[in-house]
């Protein structure tokens, strides 16, 4: 239910806005610790939530994914809303501390994160259900978390840190994507329009791999900064391997090691990126 293959999500936005603040040269590693808290129980908890809300509208009762908690009837739908809950309230508490000793409107920064994370696909009119959900990736695990990240710990933002945060916004709407592609028949058939569905199969295909593609263009203007960013080209394998089920047309479960080969090859990304500023 947690959903493990989701984590790098959380864990890369961190990471690339602690390297964006080694290179302001205000790293603060228990700063790193707290947002790291933050991400990791925003993902834990939409992970459920989106369950839960998808389990109730009955758009997870054909899945060719992974089992889902509600869906399956494996736990009653009010455990699982309540442990999306619980999740939600442990970020809100590391942000809180997070928030007092940076900027106190981190709070309400944080307040809109987990608006953000239960309607994504919660509510009356989910706009996860919008064709939205790859563009609120995009912000709040890539513009928010990095920039948010490097802003608690030197108290400004960068360049490095802006493109650091598109590269791996970029990334983390590209796995979500993926996932969106598999269900392109299930979730049709349940009324579910993700950008996906708008796109159909074959474009969708297209936009995963100029997703990808921009860790790359990232890597190479970040090298400007630091020539050791580049050491960051060692994810380019593992995210070849991830894109080659996609571009060759693969379906339904086939796709399912996609999602993680991507999260690992922006975990990758994301931790080279800290090495090389480190060694800047």
């Amino acid at each position: 239910g947690a959903r493990p293959h989701t984590w790098a999500n959380a864990a890369a936005p961190v990471l690339a806005g602690t390297a964006a603040a080694v290179y302001d040269g205000d790293a603060s590693w228990w700063r790193a610790l707290l947002a790291a808290v933050v991400a990791m129980a925003l993902i834990i908890g939409v992970n459920y939530a989106n369950d839960y809300s998808d389990g109730i509208r009955g758009t997870d009762d054909d899945r060719t994914g992974p089992l889902r908690l509600t869906g399956s009837g494996l736990v009653a739908p009010e455990k699982v809303k309540y442990a999306a809950f619980l999740c939600f309230g442990v970020a809100g508490v590391a942000g809180i501390v997070l928030s007092l000793v940076s900027a106190w409107w981190f709070i309400l920064v944080g307040a809109v994160c987990i608006l953000g994370a239960w309607f994504y696909t919660g509510g009356k009119n989910p706009y996860g259900y919008r064709g939205l959900g790859e563009v609120a990736v995009f912000v709040f695990f890539g513009l928010v978390a990095v920039m948010g990240t490097e802003f608690t710990q030197s108290g400004r933002i960068s360049w490095v840190g802006a493109l650091l945060a598109v590269g791996v916004g970029s990334l983390s709407a590209s796995v979500n994507l993926v996932n969106n592609l598999r269900d392109i028949p299930t979730d049709t058939e349940a009324g579910k329009t993700t950008l996906a569905v708008i796109l159909g199969d074959a474009n969708t295909r297209k936009l995963y791999v100029g997703l990808v593609s921009v860790s790359v263009l990232v890597t190479v203007a970040v090298s400007a900064a630091s020539v050791a960013a580049l050491i960051s080209l060692a994810s380019v394998p593992l995210l070849l391997v991830a894109a080659m089920p996609v571009v060759r047309g693969a379906t339904g479960k086939e796709l399912i090691p996609v999602l993680g080969l991507t999260g690992r090859g922006m975990l990758i990304w994301s931790v080279a990126m800290l090495v090389a500023m480190l060694l800047a």
